[in-house]
């Protein structure tokens, strides 16, 4: 009898949990360290550009608002191990014209499918922890952009910069019986400003920062306990400084990301405790293998996690101008 009723218990702890863990990790999938080096402009100037990224995300360890670990003592009776692989494959169409608009900005539009590949074990099979919902497509993303030409100075281009209006919709593979998904289940508004600043000829250094927006979820994965949930707005960024050291070829530098909850986020209209939060940092390069064909290469290892996983990423990019 006792030992029944301590599963029970331990039961109990974890359908909490699981409540717990949705609500906190609730922010959709955006760009961190997808992008990085010479960022500020299409490195072949106007025209279709197809761009193929593959990222790998492992996690082992979920963190709470505290910063420790989400499933360890006093949250739950023991430790238990967790193992989050992600596989993330983003096709991305853009085209950049050569026509002015507004203020001297050329029109263009950016079209990103992703597919997502999930795959999260523990070490302890209890009921009611977190599931994810294997592998499929994300989120459609489509943004309009304006893009700049570069500022010009004695020695070549002293600084070029871009805004794009990205938006997410509610088109990926999602199940509200199901933790993490390839789908968020709702629209999120995600602008961003990049820009790159030659401090020299040799070094660079770029950023793209956004804000996010996210409306309702009306199907969250709450087990039907609350009709609608709406994510925090948010603010993220991946930042790079890259040194050429082989003449128009290669580039190798430091590139990362901060990712950081800037409101609480709603169950049924009324706000709850936990915001996300994630610096990533490690070194990177930039092959240019032509004029029309480029390779990236970034590698991130996560610290300062707050109310999401902590891991490390590893990301490769070819970019191709038609």
């Amino acid at each position: 009898m006792k030992r029944i009723c301590t599963f029970v218990l331990i039961s109990t702890i974890f359908v909490s949990l699981n409540w717990t863990t949705v609500q906190a990790y609730d922010l959709p999938a955006v760009n961190l360290g997808f992008t990085s080096f010479l960022d500020g402009a299409p490195p072949a100037g106007p025209g279709h550009y197809f761009t193929q990224y593959i990222q790998y995300w492992t996690s082992d360890r979920f963190k709470n608002k505290d910063g420790d670990g989400l499933l360890d003592p006093p949250a739950t009776p023991f430790s238990v191990g967790e193992d989050l692989d992600a596989w993330i494959g983003l096709t991305q169409y853009v085209y950049f014209s050569d026509q002015e608009i507004i203020f001297g900005g050329k029109w263009g539009i950016d079209v990103i499918l992703p597919v997502v590949f999930l795959d999260l074990d523990y070490d302890t099979p209890l009921p009611g922890l977190p599931q994810d919902n294997s592998n499929g497509i994300g989120d459609l993303l489509i943004g309009p952009l304006l893009q700049w030409d570069p500022i010009m100075g004695e020695n070549g281009p002293i600084f070029m910069h871009r805004i794009e209006f990205q938006m997410l919709f509610p088109t990926g593979k999602y199940d509200d019986d199901k933790a993490l998904n390839p789908g968020s289940n709702f629209f999120s508004f995600n602008p961003y400003w990049a820009g790159t600043l030659f401090v020299s000829p040799k070094l660079t250094t770029s950023w793209r920062i956004h804000y996010l927006w996210n409306s309702k979820n009306t199907k969250p994965n709450t087990s039907g306990a609350v009709d609608d949930t709406q994510a925090g707005q948010a603010i993220h960024a991946n930042f790079s400084a890259a040194f050429e050291v082989l003449p128009k070829r290669l580039r190798i530098g430091l590139n990362g990301y901060y990712h950081k909850q800037i409101s609480d986020s709603e169950v049924d209209g009324h706000k709850i405790s936990g915001r996300e939060r994630v610096l990533g940092i490690g070194p990177g390069l930039v092959f240019h293998l032509s004029r029309e064909d480029h390779f990236f290469l970034n590698t991130y290892y996560e610290t300062a996690v707050e109310d999401r996983p902590q891991g490390k990423r590893v990301n490769i990019r070819w970019v191709h101008h038609f």
